[in-house]
């Protein structure tokens, strides 16, 4: 399916991918007493630790800064770019196993299952960015416009990991082992993104490792503006852009070759 086949399909599945992205946030806290009020205390629960706690409890600071609250900034915009990552990755490796019945029941273009599993994350992640906003206009750190340049970075995270996450979800079909390494290689890729230490404390050999990971620029990109208000590093992302490119392609070739398997599979 090329390029424009896929935005038509999801154009004409619109209704499909809302529903599906409604019926999780509903599925998700089923059963608890505050429901879907969830949605809004843990991202706020997490804003709440990194820009409060830790600036005003914990003390601490970020190297070069005299500012209490540029470490807790510092980590949360970080960890925007890592929880959109992440989650998108996560939930497309198990993208087709926990939707094997309407696979094998139901045709539908299978792009509109990434599409969904995208949003949902987005929603999730899109949370805790308002909240974000919300405490940085309360202490007076909000950096303005500068943040829409962030839309730029954003895409190429989504690029990146939904291409990582359906070629891993496709092998996690045919090797259900993927599933559980990329969980624990989640946790290694974590702690080797300067997320919740700056790059300038680590020793060269590891700074110029960490050159080849490929969220330390989005990571960088969303720091810069959120800390210091400048717009993103531009040529530091045309690499980690053409990657993922890159990647998706890979990505979405490996599944629509072994389209027909994976039912077989499931």
């Amino acid at each position: 399916m090329s390029v424009p086949g896929v935005l038509r399909a999801m154009w004409r599945y619109r209704s499909f991918i809302a529903g599906n992205v409604e019926r999780e946030l509903r599925l998700r806290y089923t059963g608890s007493v505050l429901g879907v009020a969830w949605n809004v205390l843990e991202p706020l629960a997490l804003v709440l630790i990194y820009v409060v706690v830790f600036s005003e409890v914990m003390h601490a600071r970020l190297p070069g800064s005299g500012d209490r609250h540029d470490y807790g900034v510092y980590v949360l915009a970080g960890m925007l770019v890592w929880l959109a990552f992440s989650e998108i990755v996560g939930r497309c490796v198990n993208l087709f196993i926990d939707n094997a019945n309407l696979l094998k029941k139901a045709a539908f273009p299978r792009v509109t299952l990434l599409a969904s599993a995208i949003a949902s994350s987005l929603v999730n992640v899109g949370l805790i960015a308002v909240l974000f906003a919300t405490v940085l206009v309360a202490i007076g750190r909000f950096p303005g416009w500068v943040t829409l340049t962030l839309l730029a970075p954003l895409a190429v995270t989504v690029v990146l990991a939904a291409g990582l996450g359906i070629f891993l979800g496709t092998l996690n079909v045919l090797f259900r082992d993927v599933g559980h390494v990329t969980t624990i290689a989640l946790q290694f890729w974590f702690w080797l993104t300067p997320i919740v230490y700056p790059r300038s404390v680590l020793p060269e050999a590891f700074r110029s490792a960490v050159a080849w990971n490929p969220l330390a620029p989005l990571v960088a990109a969303f720091q810069s503006v959120f800390v210091t208000a400048r717009a993103p590093d531009w040529p530091s992302l045309a690499g980690v852009s053409a990657g993922a490119l890159v990647v998706f392609a890979l990505g979405y070739a490996l599944f629509k070759g072994n389209a027909a398997t994976l039912v077989d599979e499931l």
